[in-house]
């Protein structure tokens, strides 16, 4: 039998329903810049991404997410982020290049 575990509490630690943690979740990426389409889950394939992007073996992340196995952390869950990250990098060396030879 697996524990419940509750991450999202009011000030007096009962519990925050689901709903009203999607509602203050999508305020704050709102007010990030992010748009207010984003949900906590996507919070889980950033979580198991980090993980899996700084070596962490797979089947320690898949214990930490609570899968019962690898497969669901590998095939749905976790994303490459390095080519990614290396690509946006390149990307704001350009633009800052751009500026600072146009300035």
């Amino acid at each position: 039998m697996k524990a419940i575990v509750t991450l999202f509490c009011r000030g007096s630690g009962t519990p925050l329903d689901r709903w009203t943690v999607l509602r203050e979740f999508q305020k704050i990426t709102k007010r990030a810049g992010l748009g207010d389409d984003w949900t906590p889950r996507e919070l889980r394939h950033s979580f198991v991404s980090i993980l899996s992007a700084h070596d962490v073996r797979l089947e320690d992340i898949s214990g930490l997410v609570g899968h019962g196995s690898t497969h669901v952390t590998e095939t749905v869950y976790r994303h490459e982020i390095r080519p990614a990250l290396t690509k946006g990098a390149e990307a704001m060396d350009k633009i800052f290049k751009k500026r600072t030879t146009s300035a």
